[in-house]
């Protein structure tokens, strides 16, 4: 399955983007279980952070990048890419 990266900058107060991180880290875990070996995290510098994850096309990277708990409440505006892997 290809690669994923959802490259995200926060655009709303420290306060509200950390009321939705608990479900953000929640839906990442759903998104391991259902095999999609994601990974999340963010900048040592405030303000962003990236999702690396598998979906079978960019179709299901967009929807798996919109049901994004961050996303859907407007935390965070994003870039989405397919990563291509050269070396494993």
């Amino acid at each position: 399955m290809p690669w994923f990266v959802k490259i995200e900058e926060g655009i709303v107060d420290k306060a509200t983007f950390d009321r939705y991180v608990p479900a953000h880290k929640e839906y990442v875990r759903e998104l391991i279980a259902e095999g999609h070996q994601a990974k999340t995290g963010y900048w040592s510098c405030y303000g962003g952070g990236m999702l690396l994850f598998q979906a079978a096309s960019m179709d299901e990277a967009k929807e798996i990048v919109i049901q994004d708990p961050l996303v859907k409440n407007g935390c965070v505006k994003y870039k989405l890419y397919e990563w291509c892997v050269v070396v494993e």
